[in-house]
């Protein structure tokens, strides 16, 4: 992030410890997008229709509002971090919720502990996204089976940094800084994660149709 959007930020966080709200809603927004597209990959999919986005992150704000001592308690974090952590906490409570207890939405599926480390089947379904014709729809299940059991045999954190990375367009000091390890470090995974997929993918039948 730039040193501006460095000072922008620090001067909203030291508004809201001096009891400013209105400082939460600003920074909120200020990270909308990129949490945004965290819910958008890590949302189970079985929840379409039922679970928006926008209904997680409504919920996350009210959950940092109520937070945000917890913040200050280690200031040291980044305040992006704080957030991001709230809301895996909250999309983690939205799957236990919806897919736990209610046995038609979720029989025999174990929850994954979204925010914690990337699904293999969230993904899969973004990349198999372009498979939707009822031709596809076949050949998309067994596309989907493949994908997910070779994404399984990543490593875990390599497959972490490519979902920070590549889906979630986190910035290499961002994804190092939330994963507790050195910049070059998760640069390096990076390139052999983008490398891994790259040799899954070409793999996958009719994967190529409809992807640069």
């Amino acid at each position: 992030m730039p040193a501006e959007a460095d000072a922008e930020v620090a001067a909203l966080v030291a508004r809201l410890q001096a009891g400013d709200q209105a400082a939460l809603a600003e920074l909120f927004d200020r990270h909308r997008d990129k949490l945004r597209r965290m819910v958008q990959l890590r949302l189970d999919g079985r929840l379409a229709g039922r679970v928006s986005a926008s209904d997680v992150l409504q919920e996350a704000y009210i959950d940092a509002f109520k937070r945000i001592d917890h913040y200050f308690d280690k200031p040291d974090q980044s305040f992006f971090g704080w957030l991001r952590l709230v809301v895996a906490q909250r999309l983690a409570d939205v799957h236990r919720e919806h897919l736990a207890q209610k046995r038609s939405a979720g029989r025999d599926v174990s929850i994954h502990p979204a925010g914690s480390q990337a699904d293999s089947a969230c993904i899969a379904a973004v990349l198999l996204g372009h498979l939707s014709s009822p031709s596809q729809a076949a050949a998309k299940n067994e596309a989907f089976a493949r994908l997910e059991a070779a994404l399984e045999q990543m490593d875990a954190l390599d497959r972490e940094v490519l979902v920070l990375r590549h889906f979630e367009e986190l910035s290499n000091a961002e994804t190092a800084a939330l994963l507790g390890i050195q910049p070059p470090a998760a640069s390096k995974r990076y390139v052999r994660a983008l490398a891994r997929l790259k040799e899954i993918l070409e793999t996958i039948p009719g994967f190529a149709e409809g992807h640069p």
